[in-house]
């Protein structure tokens, strides 16, 4: 470890346990709307674009905030900046328990923010903090995103038929997750560290959006992030579309998320054994692109399709998260380059679910969005092919 190293076991531990709590609040505040996005379009007589609107405005937020992050922590510290973080998601989360439509987009829109922050910095923080754990660490916190996130859409659209607590309150129940990550954090904050300095002899001073192999991490995030936000959105919708309950499409959902953190088991050991890891991120996203065209043409194995596109799409996050820092030439670089990565994967991100939406209302059919899916795969996996040569920026510029 850099800079802070632990004072005993349980400092340790502490800091490890933040990071895992931080990344519980990753996606369950955000992705847990689809399940009862139905109910709030009812609640508030939204329309499609609206409702569109509402599903992607994190997505939004995170590709304009993404590039700022690496600079607040430089002028406060990566400590400080992720409990800001956190603030923002719980005022998120409480504005949208507020009963105006006006709020639900504010507190969407301010979780989006509080999100983007810790999405930038915690690849950075594991890069200083655990340099010989980058992939263990990576697959930890992506497997706890995808638990929590998944198990929380499992349970978002029961909790709120029980006992008439609603959608509002099944939603801000997430608030409770993001308290126990802020009192946890709050260990951290004496630290007051920022990312490590840059070595003089290093070609780090070059902008990171000047290499190519920074554009194909970019894109491989950006496109796996593409095809993964179409589904989290409007899966619900196409399992219901083709005779699924609201209740089974709701637990697919979950199922799909908690899919995506599963390759984290797998990756680990993987990861330490593999130097190049093209082919491996080239079959994982083709799978991705098979597995949505399953959806489409085998609708019956629905459940084995969402299952194998959860694991894939997963499988290409945590190896995309894992190359901001194995790509790099120190946790400053790591950094910017996860600023550069999310701002341009969160916009197409956010592109996705409402162009999706926008060709299921023209054609009145789910077959173009699954074929869009299908080529954002195809893409995502030849972006994989040069994201996963064994080299560092600094040395794939020479």
């Amino acid at each position: 470890m850099l800079n802070n190293t632990p004072k005993s076991r349980f400092a340790g531990i502490l800091l490890v346990l933040g990071i895992l709590l931080i990344a519980a609040n990753l996606r369950a505040t955000f992705t847990g709307i689809a399940p009862v996005l139905e109910q709030i379009i009812n609640h508030f007589g939204l329309s499609a674009s609206q409702a569109g609107f509402l599903t992607t405005l994190p997505l939004i937020a995170f590709a304009v905030v993404s590039p700022m992050a690496a600079t607040l922590a430089k002028k406060q510290g990566l400590e400080r900046t992720l409990f800001v973080a956190l603030l923002f998601i719980l005022a998120g989360v409480a504005a949208r328990v507020i009963n105006t439509s006006a709020m639900l987009f504010v507190g969407t829109a301010i979780i989006g923010v509080g999100i983007a922050i810790a999405n930038v910095l915690l690849p950075s923080l594991i890069k200083r903090d655990f340099p010989a754990k980058v992939a263990l660490m990576t697959s930890a916190y992506v497997l706890t995103m995808g638990v929590v996130s998944g198990g929380f859409s499992t349970l978002v659209f029961p909790l709120s038929q029980l006992n008439g607590l609603g959608w509002q309150l099944a939603l801000g129940s997430s608030a409770l997750i993001t308290l126990a990550s802020i009192i946890v954090w709050m260990s951290q904050l004496s630290k007051h560290t920022k990312p490590a300095s840059i070595d003089q002899h290093t070609d780090t001073s070059k902008s990171v959006w000047r290499y190519l192999l920074a554009w194909q991490i970019t894109l491989l995030l950006g496109l796996n992030s593409f095809l993964n936000y179409i589904i989290i959105t409007w899966l619900p919708s196409i399992l219901t579309e083709t005779g699924h309950s609201a209740t089974q499409a709701g637990a697919y959902h979950g199922a799909f998320q908690i899919a995506t953190a599963l390759p984290g088991l797998i990756l680990i050991p993987l990861l330490a054994k593999l130097k190049d890891q093209s082919a491996l991120s080239f079959i994982l996203a083709m799978l991705s692109a098979l597995s949505a065209l399953g959806l489409l043409y085998m609708p019956s194995f629905a459940f084995v399709w969402t299952l194998m596109l959860g694991f894939c799409s997963g499988a290409c996050f945590i190896l995309g998260l894992s190359f901001i820092s194995l790509r790099t030439d120190d946790s400053q670089q790591a950094a910017s380059l996860s600023g550069m990565s999310q701002s341009v994967g969160y916009l197409l991100a956010a592109i996705g679910p409402m162009l999706a939406g926008a060709l299921h209302t023209t054609t009145g059919s789910w077959s173009a969005p699954l074929w869009l899916c299908a080529i954002a795969g195809v893409l995502c996996a030849l972006c994989g092919l040069g994201s996963g040569k064994n080299t560092t920026l600094a040395k794939s510029a020479n």
